[in-house]
């Protein structure tokens, strides 16, 4: 018996575990806003208009907002007649800051993983520390004055469901039927301030149309 019952939860959470991967790999990006002019720019490129804003270093996805420092984020909404169908792919943008020579490609969603951080979340106060209004949280009192904090990394289930949140909100890849929306990832890590000229190219399927964008 003991072991029909391992085996039962060994089965579960392989199934749990699948059914998770699957809705991952499904991704939908985010809804496309109502119209293109709804966002910062939009241009069109032959029959499909390209509609984008600059999020900078934050993440919209549907669930939170969360933030990356080596990444700056564009939200695009592509939009056309019923029933077209483009083919989509993060390659087919680039970006470009302060009129630099050479824009920034576009890379994979899965390559701002590393970055993310989730704005609402705190690492739990240690044991017998104390807090910023010098009320001391617990512990024996003693000073711990000259001791580095310890690093607390985030929970891995927390980690996770970032992860599955920015898959779920990057734009779609593939054919794809209009509108569709979605978020793409460009690796920045100065600050938004320093960004004085921007400007987003889409080079598709679709045609060609470039986009200025507000810093």
């Amino acid at each position: 018996m003991a072991v029909l019952a391992a085996v039962f939860c060994q089965g579960a959470a392989a199934q749990e575990a699948a059914g998770t991967d699957a809705a991952i790999r499904d991704a939908t990006g985010i809804p496309p806003r109502t119209a293109p002019a709804e966002y910062q720019a939009h241009a069109q490129a032959g029959a499909v208009t390209v509609a984008a804003e600059f999020t900078r270093h934050s993440v919209a996805t549907l669930q939170a907002t969360l933030s990356t420092e080596d990444y700056v984020v564009v939200e695009v909404g592509l939009f056309g007649a019923p029933a077209t169908r483009i083919k989509l792919s993060h390659e087919d943008f680039s970006l470009r800051i302060n009129g630099k020579r050479f824009p920034l490609q576009a890379q994979p969603y899965g390559l701002v993983f590393n970055s993310l951080k989730d704005p609402e979340w705190a690492p739990p106060v240690p044991k017998g520390e104390k807090s910023k209004t010098g009320i001391s949280t617990g512990g024996n009192g003693e000073s711990d004055a000259g001791n580095p904090p310890p690093v607390v990394h985030m929970p891995f289930e927390l980690v996770r469901v970032m992860q599955q949140r920015v898959q779920k909100a990057a734009l779609p890849e593939g054919e794809r039927a209009l509108p569709v929306g979605g978020l793409i990832f460009f690796e920045y890590h100065g600050k938004p301030t320093g960004i004085h000229t921007i400007e987003l190219t889409y080079d598709g399927s679709a045609g060609k149309a470039v986009l200025p964008l507000r810093p």
